[in-house]
């Protein structure tokens, strides 16, 4: 069997800043360290965070009094904020860069008193986030049915934000379906959709024209990892979601002789790596990498995070 691995997979630069903030916390503060939500959407990484000390929470309520929390990637809302504010918790907000964009983008739509329309999945929690950062009634759409059902004139001035971790091709087509209802629409390109959903789902399209069948490492919760399945599916492979290799069954993989495998931005190597042990387990592997777009961005860590701490030699001979 050929296993043919895609080409970036994996962490994006947002969910190595959200974990690196939560690591260098703990180190930092010292255990435990509250997480309000999943950090990001991927069980392995949040039991290994757990291990070192993390305590995740849905609400802040749970958080005692006084103790270090982080926000998870996805974004929170204001009203989660000034919650946080008014306890005096301390904060480090490891909100992804490319999620603040999107809220800042709201908020400018709608200080400019545009309707706004936000395309995205219902529940997900980076557009309770958003919605939650804009003052303003969000209207939320996910697919070209919902933009017919829009209970707003056509005429009205409409503006439109995205989750960024959409199908790329799904959200032309949402943002064509508003194009055509509305005659006064503004919103952001579809290339302004974060840079790492766009590279994986397009490393993707590549590996379905070499591989007979698409395995995809996430999280069932996690949106990026779920559209890299159902692309794969679009393109005609059986493709499967697997959170690692012990999800692996062999039955897929009868007649099969080229996998091609990938990960979702919240899953990391050895998850990938359990896959392809899992594979070796039916049989011989050859694994090769598919030529792609090398990532270099990186997002930096908020500023009391950025050094190591000193130790107590270099207080004394700092004092």
């Amino acid at each position: 069997m050929q296993v043919i691995l895609a080409n970036p997979r994996g962490f994006c630069a947002g969910v190595v800043r959200a974990i690196e903030i939560v690591e260098r916390a703990i180190d930092r503060y010292g255990a435990p360290v509250y997480v309000r939500h999943e950090i990001v959407h991927n069980r392995h990484v949040v039991d290994t965070l757990r291990a070192k000390g993390a305590v995740f929470v849905e609400e802040l309520s749970d958080v005692p009094e006084g103790a270090m929390t982080v926000f998870s990637a996805h974004g929170v809302a204001r009203t989660v904020e000034e919650e946080a504010k008014a306890r005096k918790l301390p904060v480090f907000d490891a909100t992804c860069p490319l999620v603040t964009k999107v809220h800042l983008q709201g908020r400018r739509y709608a200080k400019a008193g545009r309707t706004l329309v936000m395309i995205g999945h219902e529940g997900h929690a980076e557009v309770i986030g958003t919605r939650g950062q804009v003052d303003a009634p969000v209207h939320l759409v996910s697919t070209e049915a919902d933009v017919a059902a829009l209970d707003i004139p056509e005429d009205a001035e409409i503006a439109y934000i995205t989750q960024t971790t959409l199908s790329v091709d799904d959200t032309k087509n949402v943002i064509a379906a508003l194009a055509r209802r509305f005659t006064n629409l503004i919103g952001p390109d579809v290339s302004e959709i974060c840079y790492a959903t766009q590279n994986r789902q397009s490393a993707v399209r590549d590996l379905c024209k070499v591989a007979d069948l698409l395995l995809v490492v996430g999280s069932e919760n996690s949106s990026n990892s779920s559209r890299l399945r159902d692309l794969g599916a679009d393109e005609g492979l059986p493709s499967y979601l697997v959170a690692d290799g012990s999800a692996i069954d062999p039955a897929w993989f009868e007649g099969i002789e080229r996998v091609g495998l990938t990960a979702g931005a919240s899953a990391p190597d050895e998850l990938v790596d359990s896959v392809i042990a899992a594979l070796r387990k039916l049989g011989p592997v050859e694994v090769t990498q598919l030529a792609g777009v090398e990532e270099s961005l990186e997002f930096g860590l908020p500023r009391e995070l950025r050094d190591p701490p000193a130790t107590s030699q270099q207080r004394v001979l700092s004092a």
